[in-house]
């Protein structure tokens, strides 16, 4: 019989912490195994939760889909709002603006995707911006939504990370998770294999399992302070330390995208639920203070404030290993890649999915574990590189900026870099999250112009291709303007009570 590295079959899964990531995991877990599992989680009441992961990606639609749930009563409990994709503002330059949408822009052939045909008519003088040409971003540029079982549209949402929480904290519950209030205390360790046996709590009591996840924070008691997995820091590609985090109330219809208005020393977030909006500054604190960063979100928020703002400090990286020994990590405990692209809450959906299909019975292996690891490390680089890409292509002037403009990049985002600026071709790596089409959305909203492109487009005439283009145009305004606001739909499809 397949045994795990300390002699131990895993039925008894402990989850260290709730919040987000525990409340997620339990929710998956118990859903999806849970006639096998034993599953307990472990917080206290008395420890605070970061809470401000509110807006997410189309992948979380998914992971709902395999969990069972309703859209309408998940977006009635969290006050969700749509969530189209991200407006970046003041970006490249100050005064510039472009959204990263979650469409495909235009249609490829098998010889190249859309950017090289619409760079062979903006050459000819045949083609509007790049934005034209996708549906999801247009809809948002007319604060327009829909969505039904045949409707295209690809779409997120925005969300109360606290009644998310809760949320999936119902449903874990009513599939068996048993919940212990407590402070952890103490962490048991086995003195030969050097697994962890228990978790003892202030209460005296004590839990042990075969299997333990760590959603104990930035802290990562489990993973960190007992296992010391390490830590690989990417501050300096990532420098932004600290975020001031405010809610308001809302002083108009909710947009069906977040807002990231970059500033002197990072940028600011603008998420709209459906009675408030999330507001967040990220910075830099070498760069700016914290009495100045407060000064410059209050001068920047619109609406009564329903919280007083809230530091958070963090590091941007990676624990060497998310699954050391019988702990995972997953959310804050797993490392953290600040919140640009909303990628927070997916990578604890992903993390949990992930453990779900190598789920190890049997008992925990040194190559589950690797196997389990490399996927998880490329998956993150990946999405990092993404991120540094919106800070690394910027010609703003200030010391914070000028510093990213010339930060030595990691080599597989100066090959993408420079794959796309010599040849237009917008390259994804099969374990990228971010597919071609935000790739494309993010490079030339930053302003990198490819000096080439393939000349597909040149197989058809001048004339021909501003036809096609003008059609697909056409079908995407005329598509728009048969949506309904934002805000109409909402109220016919799943109104949440004020709180």
């Amino acid at each position: 019989m397949n045994r795990s590295d300390n002699g131990q079959q895993v039925r008894k899964v402990v989850i260290a912490g709730g919040g987000t990531a525990g409340w997620i995991a339990a929710a998956a877990l118990s859903t999806q195994l849970g006639p096998l599992l034993d599953i307990t989680l472990v917080e206290s009441e008395q420890i605070g939760t970061v809470g401000v992961g509110e807006a997410t990606i189309p992948t979380h639609r998914t992971f709902h889909a395999l969990l069972g749930i309703d859209e309408r009563d998940f977006m009635r409990a969290t006050q969700a709002t749509f969530k189209l994709g991200i407006a970046f503002e003041n970006w490249a330059r100050k005064g510039d603006r472009y959204i990263h949408s979650f469409g495909q822009v235009g249609k490829g052939t098998w010889m190249g995707d859309f950017q090289h045909m619409w760079l062979q008519a903006k050459a000819e003088g045949v083609a509007g911006d790049f934005s034209d040409y996708c549906f999801e971003l247009q809809a948002a540029e007319a604060g327009k939504f829909y969505t039904s079982d045949k409707n295209p549209l690809s779409f997120a949402y925005h969300l109360d990370a606290t009644r998310y929480a809760a949320f999936m904290r119902r449903l874990a519950e009513a599939k068996g998770v048993t919940r212990r209030e407590g402070k952890i205390t103490q962490v048991q360790q086995n003195p030969e294999s050097g697994f962890i046996d228990a978790i003892g709590l202030d209460s005296g009591e004590t839990i042990e399992g075969d299997l333990f996840i760590d959603c104990t924070g930035f802290r990562g008691l489990l993973i960190e302070d007992t296992l010391e997995t390490g830590f690989d820091d990417w501050s300096h590609w990532l420098p932004t330390d600290s975020a001031i985090a405010v809610q308001t109330e809302a002083v108009g219809p909710p947009l069906p995208y977040t807002r990231a208005i970059a500033h002197e020393a990072g940028w600011q977030w603008r998420i709209p639920l459906q009675h408030r909006v999330g507001n967040g500054l990220v910075y830099c604190s070498d760069y700016l203070s914290e009495d100045d960063a407060r000064a410059l979100i209050g001068a920047n928020i619109q609406g009564e404030t329903i919280t007083e703002p809230r530091l958070i400090r963090y590091r941007t990286g990676s624990r060497r290993e998310v699954w050391n020994r019988n702990c995972i990590a997953l959310g804050l405990s797993s490392g953290f890649v600040e919140p640009l692209e909303s990628t927070s809450i997916h990578l604890i959906q992903i993390g949990v999915t992930r453990l779900i299909k190598q789920f190890p019975f049997g008992g925990v292996t040194d190559v589950g574990r690797r196997h389990y690891n490399d996927t998880a490390r490329k998956e993150l680089e990946r999405i990092r590189d993404f991120i540094i890409l919106h800070y690394y292509l910027t010609e703003r002037e200030e010391p914070f900026w000028r510093a990213r403009q010339e930060m030595h990049i990691p080599d597989t985002l100066a090959h993408q870099l420079e794959l796309f600026r010599e040849t237009g071709i917008a390259w994804q790596a099969p374990e990228d999250l971010f597919r071609v089409y935000s790739w494309l959305q993010v490079m030339l909203g930053q302003r990198l112009e490819p000096r080439g492109h393939h000349l597909m487009g040149k197989l058809m005439s001048r004339d021909q291709m501003g036809r096609a283009l003008a059609s697909l145009k056409g079908k995407i305004d005329n598509a728009v303007e048969r949506l309904p606001s934002h805000q109409d739909f909402i109220s016919t499809y799943c109104a949440a009570e004020k709180p």
